[in-house]
Parts: C-alpha cells; sequence; structure tokens
C-alpha cells in the first residue's frame, strides 16, 4: 500500500507542467515543419494537374498513385535504393575502423579527431559538391595525379558516371556513420575484450561475438542516418552524374520544378515516405532496432 503522503504510480508516469512546457518547442517545430507539410503533400496527391504549370485542381483522383507503379518509376524506385544501399554498406566498411580508432585514441586526440570528422560542415554542401567535379573531371586532380604517377596511360572518366555519384553520397554521408559508430565505440569496456582474450577467443572470434554485438546500436543508427536520406537525394546526382543517373529525388524535384506536375510530384513523396515507414516496420520487428527510440 503506498505510503499516504508519497507520490503515486500515476504521478510518477505522467510528466509534470515542466516537462510538457520543456516538449512544446520540439512539438510546435514537428508539427509545423514536418506534419504541416506531409498534410499538404497528401492532400495534393489526390489532387489533379491544372491546366497551367503549377496550378491544382482539388478534384479527388487516384491517378497519380497509378503512375507511381509504372515501370519507368518503378525502376527508378529500384534503382535509387540500390545506390542508396551501396553508399550504405561502403560507409560501413569506410567508418567503422575510422569509428573505432577515434573511439580508442587517447583522450587528448579524440577531439582532434572528431573535428577532422565535422571539418566538411563547416564549408558548403554545394561548394564541396563542385570541388567533387573540379577532382573527378577529366583534367582534374586525380587524373592529372594517375598520369603524373603513370598509374594510368589515359585520363579516366568518372564525372558524370555512377561512380561519380557514388563517390559524392559516401562522401556526404560518412560523418553521419562514423559518429554514431564512434558513440558506441567510446562506451565499449575493454574489460570484455580482454576477457575474450583470456578465454581463449582470437581477434576475429573477439571481434564477432564481442565488439560488433556491443557496437550494434551505432551501426543501426548509422544506417538509418544514411540509408533514408541517400534515397532522396538529388543534388549529389544532378552535379556530379550530369543528369544521366536519374533517382527518385531528380524526379520529385522536376516535379516540382520544371514540369510543374505537384500532384504527381507529391504522389512520389508520399509513396517515398511510405517506402520508409515500411522498411522501418521490418526493421523493428527483425530486431535491427527496438521502435523505442533506442537502435
Amino acid at each position: 500500500m503506498p505510503d499516504a503522503g508519497g507520490p503515486t504510480n500515476k504521478d510518477r508516469q505522467s510528466p509534470g507542467w515542466g516537462a510538457r512546457l520543456l516538449l512544446a518547442p520540439m512539438v510546435a517545430w514537428l508539427v509545423v515543419f514536418v506534419v504541416a507539410p506531409t498534410a499538404v503533400l497528401l492532400i495534393y496527391s489526390f489532387c489533379r494537374r491544372g491546366e497551367l504549370q503549377g496550378q491544382i485542381e482539388f478534384t479527388f483522383t487516384l491517378e497519380n498513385y497509378r503512375r507511381v507503379f509504372e515501370r519507368t518509376y518503378l525502376r527508378i524506385f529500384l534503382l535509387s535504393l540500390y545506390y542508396a544501399a551501396v553508399t550504405t554498406v561502403a560507409c560501413v566498411l569506410i567508418g567503422y575502423p575510422v569509428a573505432y580508432f577515434i573511439g580508442k585514441s587517447p583522450p587528448r586526440w579524440r577531439n582532434v579527431l572528431l573535428i577532422l570528422v565535422m571539418i566538411p560542415f563547416w564549408t558548403s554542401f554545394l561548394i564541396r559538391t563542385y570541388a567533387w567535379m573540379a577532382i573527378l573531371n577529366e583534367h582534374g586532380v586525380l587524373n592529372s595525379l594517375l598520369l603524373s604517377t603513370g598509374l594510368t596511360a589515359k585520363p579516366l572518366d568518372i564525372l558524370y558516371t555512377p561512380t561519380a555519384v557514388i563517390i559524392g553520397l559516401v562522401y556526404t554521408y560518412l560523418p553521419f556513420m562514423i559518429l554514431p559508430i564512434y558513440a558506441s565505440v567510446e562506451k565499449l569496456d575493454d574489460a570484455l575484450i580482454e576477457a575474450a582474450f583470456d578465454l581463449g577467443a582470437t581477434p576475429l572470434r573477439a571481434f564477432c561475438r564481442v565488439i560488433l554485438p556491443l557496437t550494434w546500436p551505432g551501426i543501426a543508427a548509422g544506417v538509418l542516418l544514411v540509408f533514408v536520406p541517400a534515397i532522396g537525394m538529388f543534388a549529389v546526382s544532378d552535379l556530379l552524374g550530369g543528369g544521366r543517373v536519374p533517382l527518385i529525388g531528380n524526379v520529385i524535384q522536376n516535379q516540382f520544378g520544371q514540369a510543374g506536375d505537384w500532384p504527381f510530384g507529391s504522389a512520389l513523396g508520399i509513396a517515398l515516405m511510405a517506402l520508409f515507414a515500411v522498411g522501418y516496420y521490418f526493421a523493428v520487428r527483425k530486431g535491427l532496432v527496438t521502435g523505442r527510440g533506442e537502435t
């Protein structure tokens, strides 16, 4: 029986007014910048395109969603998923060793290494992308270096190819993989690794049975932070792909821009969000994420 003067279970479980006031700005931000735009997209997706560019007729139709499932757009969806998956795998393979090295470095060096990882964010994304165009073009830094060292006999044709798009995507999202993995590595108890070696585990077995499971939350968070935005990215494929590698983000941007078909662009955007939701649902079902705000 609870003490008459003490807090009840209901008091412990319900947030006070102070906590609600602290949550109010976040809730307002979500409503204004997430819920409201999504609701507008959902409404537009069931409308018709008007005669003038960008004009919308508020007449209910499912034609926009029927077009989403046409072969052309399904192929672009699958291509976008493929590029996002390749980008995510590359970021894991590159980012995990980097994050582990930073996490196990002496404390006085960790902040310096983290700053080096964060430096790209100090420069505009477009400037960094244009810099990659200067590096990858036929007379750029990369080809000049390869030719001067004799590694190639002629310049490599990299710019405006799928390879350039992958390079741009990996460069853009690599910090989003390194940082969450670093957070998991930093919390890793070295005593557990030493215990695994004391029990006769090989370095590979210790990594697979001890280190990898304990750092999995960081990997799962990094995968979500990289894979989801990589699907909808359009600036990298526009600039580094030269418009030759159309992804779903490019199609959506074109519908709201040159084509002026806002209802169809909205339907594509809603379909993309539904794809994210389904992917997250199956990730929760498979135990990749907990679904309780933790990975």
